[in-house]
């Protein structure tokens, strides 16, 4: 339960862990997956659309200076208000997912209002249908502009909006042509957006004459061709090996991954069931799978800020975490998104992500050197990424100010016997390797008080290698 808690979330406390424990393992994931009674979900708004000037060429220099900020900042706050939600959430698994589905539908854009309108449609469809998912990631203004099918029109295609919906949204490298992406490119001519980020077609732009995709021939729009993807069983596989690498194991099981993908495309890519078949497997339990993924940065700030919550006055830190960590929200590294797994880790972030816990905790000094987020592949203006970059250097080396909430941490285990303290907080903090030595911990505890105690461990223990794993 505790592995499902991980995999299906970012951790849970031992109390909800020992419930789950005396339930039935269909009924608890049933649960997960259904989220709430009363959904409380809400889109997350930082800007509305009358807030934000419409960029013109008339603008002065200073008008677009300012306007610039508004969006630089729209987004960092856009950032912590996902980043709180991950932490708060009464329905874990949408927001997992939702992060998974961020990485794959990889994208850059500088306007807060667009990538709002994405996280949203991503947030809304998580758990839904992919395809409904992929069509509406396809329409959003956000990934239009980003794979720049605003300049795809019928005098000259564009294929980069088309090439990335086949590589990386569907079917993966090596299942299409060339000649594919070329037809299907002046498939998607005249798909556009608004300045307020609605979708439209261009007709004018629109290339009507006949196209054959994927051995498919007629007069096909955007939305068939993305119906033609749907239709292949590679997509199906493609999807399925990509969340079983993420909520699974790095290493993709072929015959496990080709049973899935069988179910995933007979129920006619419903991502609920597919979850739903993945924690329900025996499988999925086998002890040579727990502790074994290594947690992406925004899954250990969670994870941490869910067992000790946690309110920063200066919430900023938690950009500048992520930057040294090398995983921002809205930030992807390329088209690709975060490679994730053994990419998480160097020499230099394994020791910053061991001192995290001391410094959040202890309040201590942030004075590492955050990591150059980069313009690469075109994908952000250079001026933008270069001031990102000054300003979270801005928080380096500032201590970092919280009101942390100990309370909900020492409740859990009020009716643990104090010489069994160590080894139970280690027990639920820890995927692998729980057995850490308890004179070790011991050398790091405050044994003042009960209360003391708890905490110096749990730090301890949130601080260790093992930690790093889920």
């Amino acid at each position: 339960m505790q592995h499902l808690a991980w995999r299906a979330g970012f951790g849970a406390p031992p109390s909800v862990i020992n419930d789950w424990a005396h339930r039935k393992r269909r009924q608890v994931i049933s649960k997960i997956l259904a989220g709430p009674e009363k959904d409380p979900y809400t889109p997350l708004i930082v800007r509305d659309v009358a807030g934000l000037p419409e960029r013109t060429k008339a603008m002065s220099p200073e008008e677009k200076k300012e306007l610039n900020r508004m969006n630089r900042q729209g987004i960092k706050d856009l950032n912590i208000q996902w980043m709180n939600e991950m932490v708060q959430t009464r329905h874990p698994l949408r927001e997992k997912m939702a992060l998974f589905w961020h990485g794959h539908f990889a994208c850059r854009t500088q306007n807060v209002l667009f990538n709002q309108q994405l996280l949203q449609v991503i947030r809304e469809n998580a758990l839904g249908n992919f395809g409904e998912l992929l069509t509406a990631v396809s329409k959003s203004p956000a990934m239009l502009q980003f794979l720049n099918n605003q300049q795809n029109y019928k005098a000259h295609p564009n294929e980069n909006f088309a090439r990335e919906v086949m590589e990386l949204f569907t079917m993966g490298r090596g299942h299409y042509t060339e000649q594919d992406i070329r037809e299907a490119a002046r498939a998607f001519t005249g798909w556009g957006y608004e300045a307020d980020g609605s979708f439209t077609v261009r007709p004018k732009r629109h290339d009507n004459s006949s196209k054959t995709i994927l051995g498919k021939q007629g007069n096909f729009n955007g939305d068939d061709v993305l119906k033609i993807l749907l239709e292949q069983r590679q997509t199906a596989t493609f999807i399925t090996e990509k969340i079983y690498r993420y909520f699974v194991d790095d290493t993709p099981d072929t015959a496990r991954i080709t049973i899935l993908a069988d179910k995933f495309y007979t129920s006619g890519y419903d991502i609920g069931a597919l979850m739903q078949h993945i924690f329900n497997a025996d499988w999925f339990y086998d002890q040579r799978l727990i502790g074994t993924r290594i947690k992406s940065p925004v899954e250990l700030l969670v994870g941490i800020r869910k067992t000790v919550p946690v309110a920063f006055e200066k919430e900023e830190v938690m950009v500048s975490f992520q930057q040294v960590l090398g995983q921002v929200l809205f930030y992807p590294p390329n088209v690709a998104g975060w490679p994730g797994g053994r990419n998480w880790i160097d020499s230099s972030s394994l020791m910053y992500r061991m001192q995290l816990p001391k410094m959040i905790l202890y309040e201590k000094e942030f004075n590492i050197t955050p990591k150059e987020i980069t313009p690469e592949m075109g994908m952000g203006s250079y001026k933008v990424t270069m001031q990102l970059n000054e300003a979270v250097k801005k928080q380096y080396a500032r201590k970092i100010k919280g009101i942390i909430n100990w309370e909900a941490l020492l409740k859990e285990y009020e009716k643990t016997p104090r010489v069994e303290l160590a080894d139970a907080i280690a027990a639920s903090l820890l995927q692998a390797n729980k057995q850490v030595s308890k004179g070790l911990l011991e050398n790091y505890a405050d044994a003042s008080s009960r209360e003391s105690y708890i905490k110096t461990v749990a730090i301890a223990v949130m601080s260790t290698p093992e930690y790093q794993l889920c």
